[in-house]
């Protein structure tokens, strides 16, 4: 399997603590490299274990970046550490939002897209908590800032979720009000595939819905959801087979091959 990886070269600092991102993963193309997306994990795992599930997959033209979150204390799991992109007590509406640590791991996700060519179309992808990222990452780039207000400097051209939610939605609102034209055109156009499983127990199928629909009415017109009957907490090959046919579409990618 024609997967590589590297030591995250730092932490992202802050006044409350100092985040130490672990091993990246990477997918190299078999075909002409065209674009580039950040794939994400879910809470607890890492990296390495999604290498050989993207490359089985017929897109021979993506890299796949696959970093590893910090180990952090998770309030969900009372506090006990573990992998995750940010701290969460509950997965709900009412779970009071993380922006120092969807910020730190935005911005480690764009650091990693930064170093791509500049002819590379660009995206982000995730499962479970990886998924919330990818959505949180969408609305930075609407937006063209971080929560915090640092300039968010991706061009995205693409971003899938599967079986995850959308962080700060209570938020957003506000951010529309305050928003200029360009945030409105950028929001308008990001292709967003969206994936759900209706027997999901863990993120459950109408959170996921909530967070669709929050998506669209801020501006989000070029977002799919799409409902997988007798479908959990996990990933099966006519969703990821709906994805290759995504990606490609949207991408302007060749056909690869099943």
């Amino acid at each position: 399997m024609s997967c590589s990886s590297y030591a995250a070269g730092s932490g992202t600092r802050s006044a409350r603590r100092t985040l130490e991102f672990g091993r990246t993963h990477v997918v190299r193309p078999r075909g002409r490299h065209l674009a580039t997306i950040v794939w994400l994990h879910g809470l607890g795992d890492n990296g390495s274990s999604l290498c050989q599930v993207l490359e089985s997959l017929p897109l021979p033209n993506i890299k796949w970046i696959c970093p590893t979150a910090p180990t952090r204390p998770v309030a969900l799991l009372g506090g006990f550490p573990c992998t995750a992109w940010f701290d969460i007590a509950e997965i709900s509406e009412d779970n009071p939002d993380d922006f120092e640590g969807l910020d730190a791991s935005a911005a480690h996700i764009a650091n990693l897209l930064s170093a791509e060519p500049a002819d590379v179309k660009l995206g982000v992808g995730g499962f479970s908590m990886g998924g919330a990222m990818a959505l949180y990452s969408a609305t930075c780039f609407a937006f063209g800032k971080y929560g915090n207000g640092n300039q968010y400097p991706i061009n995205l051209r693409a971003v899938v979720a599967l079986s995850g939610w959308l962080p700060g939605s209570r938020s957003l609102r506000n951010k529309v009000d305050h928003a200029a034209y360009d945030a409105a055109r950028r929001a308008a156009t990001l292709p967003v595939l969206f994936c759900h499983g209706i027997s999901d127990e863990v993120v459950h199928c109408t959170f996921g819905e909530k967070s669709a629909q929050t998506l669209g009415s801020v501006g989000f017109q070029n977002l799919s959801f799409q409902k997988y009957d007798g479908l959990g907490h996990f990933t099966v090959p006519r969703e990821m087979n709906e994805v290759s046919s995504w990606l490609t579409s949207r991408l302007t990618l060749e056909q690869g091959l099943p």
